[in-house]
């Protein structure tokens, strides 16, 4: 069985917790989080309520954990990429973004589950916030990691800040995952791709 990233599932998980958090995603990448009744969830895994609260204490806390899912699947990801030293370090960042595209198509050019819920709960929900906030700052470091080591090498100047870099790559690549969600269409995430890393190289 596979994560949502295609990603080798956690073994440790209860195989009903897994159950649960799999279709959680896809019915909050597709819903988003007030559309999503825990009621559908129950019927669309065949799990009775007392299962569903033995491992969630509430529809919050059962969202904010298939956030922790999706997130370690992202840093699986960015291990995977990051860490390929055959490749140039600015090259291995936008592998990162190139394989986060491919699974995007996989759900149907969906979007980003981080971005759809901090747009949609962050400003009414501080748990929310938090959790999508320190998600997005643990992505950026470890692209700045790799873009402060292309530095480095003189492949960006020198006076380049590689976690304002870092930043800003997450903040376009976000942003472009909404529009491609509203297009339903891979355009606006390869034209981020292609400005950004143009530039880069460029420099």
């Amino acid at each position: 069985m596979t994560g949502p990233f295609g990603l080798p599932a956690d073994d440790a998980l209860h195989v009903t917790k897994r159950r649960l958090l799999e279709v959680g995603l896809a019915t909050l990448l597709e819903r988003g989080y007030n559309a999503t009744g825990i009621q559908d969830l129950l019927v669309a895994t065949g799990v009775p309520k007392g299962s569903f609260y033995h491992h969630f204490a509430s529809k919050e806390d059962f969202a904010l954990q298939v956030v922790d899912r999706y997130l370690a699947d992202v840093h699986v990801l960015l291990g995977q990429t990051l860490g390929d030293a055959e490749r140039p370090p600015l090259e291995r960042v936008r592998q990162f973004f190139e394989r986060l595209l491919a699974v995007y198509a996989g759900q149907g050019y969906l979007g980003s589950l981080l971005g759809l819920l901090g747009q949609e709960q962050a400003a009414v929900n501080t748990a929310f916030r938090r959790r999508i906030e320190h998600a997005f700052a643990g992505i950026a470091g470890r692209l700045a990691d790799t873009l402060d080591e292309a530095r480095r090498r003189g492949d960006l100047p020198a006076e380049s800040d590689p976690l304002q870099m870092a930043n800003l790559l997450v903040d376009c690549w976000e942003g472009a995952a909404l529009r491609s969600r509203v297009a339903r269409d891979a355009a606006p995430l390869e034209a981020m791709l292609e400005a950004s890393f143009r530039a880069a190289f460029a420099a």
